[in-house]
């Protein structure tokens, strides 16, 4: 607000302390100022808007709006009331506000450029395309100037993009928008870059690829020299729409001979090759071959040009270029793939990737640039492989531990991307514990040694041998899922606590640690990790569900709430982000950028990821604040929650997680496939909609006990009351058939790669009983909303008597402290150290259906009271019966049996609390001799988040217990 350029108006001083108020955030001085500023000058309106500024600041929404109205109700045109306005309703959230602002701006003041262009970028925030179009043809007629011409063109387009009717888009919008540049380019009106990139778009998405072509190559395509080969990369394009094969390989031909390292090219001349070869093209005898050059029609050609390029690489006295290496293995696969006995030509595959080794093997880019093309060596090659690869490697001699050390760091990446090869291979996969353990000697030794060369680096650098380090923890990984020897797991987290120590900044470390410590059930430590990898912007949807897929199943409440904040910040901010991007696009001729700018904020909004952390999070403030702080009916309005609408797109679900952020070196058979992606995303959306379903039949709950229903009337069973069962029925339906879905779901009994996605929580929760506990007690809600419509009298009392104990029939179930639940949180086994997170799991699901129950019971006691008083009334009028109902004495009954479960659970949790806090982990013998000290004490250090972390859910955990036996106690009547 401060840089609002120089204005001449005398007001200007007035207001300029009221403005730096609000800069500093001293929001009260600022509305004690346009105080006094309006008992001087009444009709000065932007101080009363800026008044309005600082109102809503300081929470006071309301006052705020209905001072800004004041104002706008006038119709302002001086500058400085129409941004001060501008800025308190993109405050407020009502962008929508200021197209009406500026809308009567321009009609006082229909020449102001000023004044339009406002107008027009204020529809771009709302996305009003059709008036976009006509402000930007408003604003040439004002202003001729070619970019307001071309806002008017590119609001055409995007009625195109998001009109639902294609037909529409392209028999009207489009044809109109190409009639529109074509008057300029007739008139030879085009200008810059971006006018020609803007028709270029048109006529690509009217299917005109020869206009298209015509235009990239005639004096227009010219002007396209903003980016590296722009024009020739759009001729590429166009050619393969069309089809134009030789033309294709022609370009890419000659562009490769420029630049030999281009991928993209190589790519583009193998695909065209061998489209030519299958049509059996052959170029013309006298005539060239097309206009763009010689064409390549025959596999020995194409041999000859890659060999060329690769023979020209190897002359070279600087570093060779890996494009030629490795446009020679991809040959070798694709005429494999064809079964063409011409790649012998090219050489042995195995000698090959020797070859590149050696040129390249001490960048880390050797690894990922090989792994692609290990499918060419046969099994039985993969052992002289990694042995022809080691001799590669420069090492030391071999010392007293029986290891020899690279002597720099080129030579530490060579037997780097060894040790990476042969776990790709599959090697280290093959050997047994003994000789897994021997590696993760060795691959130790070289992390240690390889620390010398890093020890001048910051603290933002990564050390030289990290890889070393997360290889160790992928090998500990491997035998604790194959032996089930929880020690390595220990000793893993241990390597990694060190591996982080010397390279605070390294991802990778971070995220396996994250990884691990869920999968303990230790959600403390994570928080922490997860804020020190500082995820930027999209990162919180791509990786935000390591975090938030533990966040409330572990306990730990408060902890969960900030996870969840971390994502829902961001989500929340993209609506107002994308647009200030799309007006910037605007603003400087990106056209191009504005349809993708769109379609990120439309894949953010149908984020699987964003629906699960907003229903999750609702759920949890529900769980921890309703009926202890407020009711739950306050808590579901405040909320804004609505059972009968269901916001979440369905059909439109996108899952934009990044399920491949954890580096693996596993080979193929191991990998993570589109199998697992798709059943992944099935088993986590039938998760979300029993969470929403519980969400919404939790709302519908709070509605049933808004107001107490007049028996005997029909217009409430009309309006009120029925209607709102019916929503309740609805949705129990709805879930049922849901958790039929999610048992044949969990039947499957699908395993993921470790560092694949984590399963969903839709097990845990049916193995439980906790989702068919909560079904049957909000069945209950309906049963007695019949009694309360009927009354005492008329209800079979057997009938709420069985409906109603059956939640607590399921509860006590649920609560099973024996059986599968036996045993400690964490407890010593012979000097070892044992645990069972899946205890923190079925104990907070149990501590959730408590929530869920006792809702339902204090219903049932709000519907019961009244009843209880009307029948005493008429007992003293009609008789002297002083036998209470079944119905009544049901119900104490019923809230006396929860009442024992929950105290039960709270002993269980204390002693849980008490075994967890007399653990000793000093007493743990970790390792033996001096040399492992060090490694122990970060083994140690992981040992105790694991216990703290432990401790701190039990705790919050038996704090939300004892709240609610509270709440419990309040029922009984």
């Amino acid at each position: 607000m401060a840089a609002r350029g120089h204005v001449q108006d005398p007001n200007d001083r007035r207001l300029r302390p009221i403005y730096d108020y609000l800069d500093n955030g001293n929001n009260k001085m600022a509305i004690q100022q346009a105080d006094k500023l309006l008992k001087k000058h009444k009709d000065l309106h932007c101080a009363k808007v800026l008044k309005a500024i600082g109102l809503q600041r300081t929470g006071k929404q309301d006052e705020a709006f209905s001072l800004a109205q004041e104002v706008a109700t006038l119709e302002p045109t001086d500058d400085n009331s129409l941004q001060a306005l501008t800025i308190l309703y993109r405050e407020m959230h009502r962008p929508e506000l200021v197209t009406k602002l500026y809308e009567a701006a321009v009609k006082k003041v229909p020449l102001s450029e000023e004044y339009h262009s406002h107008l027009f970028m204020a529809y771009a925030r709302v996305g009003e395309y059709k008036k976009m179009q006509q402000a930007g043809m408003a604003l040439y007629k004002t202003v001729p100037k070619n970019p307001y011409y071309f806002w008017s063109v590119m609001s055409l387009v995007m009625q195109a993009i998001s009109a639902q009717d294609e037909k529409l888009a392209q028999t009207m919008f489009l044809p109109l928008a190409e009639r529109m540049v074509e008057k300029m380019v007739k008139e030879e009106k085009i200008e810059a870059e971006a006018e020609v990139q803007l028709y270029f778009m048109i006529l690509e998405r009217l299917g005109k690829y020869v206009e298209a072509l015509d235009m990239v190559r005639g004096p227009l395509g010219e002007k396209l020299t903003s980016e590296l080969q722009s024009r020739e990369n759009k001729c590429m394009m166009m050619y393969q729409r069309l089809q134009l094969w030789p033309e294709c390989n022609a370009l890419s031909y000659k562009l490769l001979l420029k630049n030999p390292d281009e991928w993209q090219f190589y790519l583009s001349y193998f695909d065209s090759l061998f489209h030519l070869m299958d049509k059996s093209w052959s170029p013309p005898n006298e005539e060239e071959h097309c206009v763009e050059g010689p064409v390549h029609t025959t596999v020995a050609e194409a041999v000859k040009f890659v060999v060329d390029r690769m023979e020209e690489e190897d002359k070279k006295d600087s570093r060779p270029l890996r494009g030629p290496y490795m446009a020679c293995l991809e040959l070798i696969h694709r005429l494999r793939q064809r079964g063409c006995p011409d790649e012998e030509e090219l050489g042995d595959p195995l000698e090959l990737m020797l070859q590149f080794f050696g040129k390249f093997g001490d960048k880390p880019c050797c690894i990922t640039d090989l792994k692609i093309y290990l499918h060419l060596l046969p099994p039985e090659q993969h052992t002289q492989f990694e042995n022809r690869l080691g001799e590669l490697v420069p090492l030391g001699e071999v010392g007293e531990d029986g290891f020899g050390f690279p002597g720099d760091t080129k030579a530490l990446q060579r037997h780097l991307c060894v040790c990476q090869l042969s776990r790709v291979l599959g090697l280290q996969h093959t050997l047994d514990t003994e000789g897994k353990l021997c590696l993760i000697t060795e691959l130790k030794a070289h992390y240690h040694y390889g620390l010398q060369f890093g020890k001048s680096c910051l603290k933002t650098e990564l050390q030289f041998s990290d890889t070393y380090c997360l290889m160790v923890a992928h090998v500990y990984i491997d035998l604790w899922t194959e032996t089930g020897d929880e020690n390595m797991l220990w000793q893993c987290l241990g390597v990694l606590e060190e591996g982080l120590s010397y390279s605070p900044s390294n991802a990778q470390f971070k995220l396996l640690l994250l990884l691990l410590f869920c999968r303990l059930g230790a959600f403390q430590p994570v928080v922490d990790l997860y804020s020190s990898l500082d995820a930027k912007h999209v990162q919180h949807d791509t990786i935000g569900y390591l975090l938030t897929r533990y966040a409330g199943s572990l306990g730990q409440f408060a902890a969960a709430s900030q996870s969840y904040n971390f994502s829902l910040r961001f989500f929340h901010s993209n609506q107002k982000d994308t647009s200030e991007y799309i007006i910037q696009a605007y603003k400087y001729g990106a056209f191009e950028k504005i349809p993708e700018f769109i379609a990120f904020r439309t894949r953010l909004n149908q984020s699987l990821h964003f629906a699960q952390v907003r229903t999750e999070r609702m759920l949890l403030d529900l769980y921890t604040e309703a009926d202890i702080t407020s009711s739950l009916e306050e808590s579901v309005k405040a909320m804004g929650l609505c059972p009968e609408e269901d916001d979440i797109p369905w059909d439109n679900m996108r899952d934009n997680r990044d399920l491949t952020v954890l580096f693996s070196w596993d080979p193929k058979d191991r990998e993570l496939t589109e199998e697992h992606r798709r059943l992944s995303l099935e088993e986590e959306s039938v998760w979300l909609k029993v969470r929403s379903l519980t969400l919404r039949l939790l709302a519908s709950l709070a509605l049933l006990g808004h107001a107490p229903s007049k028996r005997n009337s029909d217009k409430t069973n009309e309006n009120g009351v029925s209607a709102k069962s019916s929503t309740l029925q609805t949705l129990l339906s709805q879930l049922d058939l849901t958790l039929q879905t999610a048992a044949q779901i969990t039947e499957k009994q699908t395993q993921y790669p470790f560092l694949g996605p984590p399963s969903s929580r839709l097990a845990s929760a049916l193995s439980s009983g906790s989702c068919h506990c909560q079904a049957s007690a909000l069945q209950l809600s309906l049963t007695l909303q019949e009694l309360e419509t009927t009354g005492l009298g008329k209800m079979s009392d057997v009938d709420f008597c069985t409906t109603g104990l059956q939640p607590s029939v399921h509860l006590q179930k649920q609560q099973d402290w024996g059986g599968e639940c036996k045993g400690d949180v964490l407890e010593m086994k012979d000097s070892r150290l044992m645990t069972q997170p899946s205890l923190l799991e079925t104990l907070v699901f149990f501590v959730e259906t408590v929530c869920v129950v006792l809702w339902v019971a204090s219903y049932s006691a709000s519907v019961l009271r009244p009843l209880k008083s009307s029948l005493q009334k008429k007992k003293k009028k009609k008789t002297k019966d002083s036998s209470t109902p079944v119905v009544l004495s049901g119900f104490q009954e019923w809230t006396g049996s929860l009442q024992g479960i929950v105290t039960q659970a709270l002993d269980h949790v204390k002693g849980q609390e008490a075994s967890l806090t007399a653990l000793k982990l000093a007493a743990l013998t970790l390792g033996v001799g001096h040399a492992q000290t060090q490694e122990c004490g970060f083994t140690r250090a992981a040992m105790d988040k694991v216990q703290t972390s432990y401790l701190g859910s039990l705790q919050e955990l038996g704090d939300l217990l004892r709240k609610r036996a509270d709440s419990l106690k309040s029922l009984k009547f």
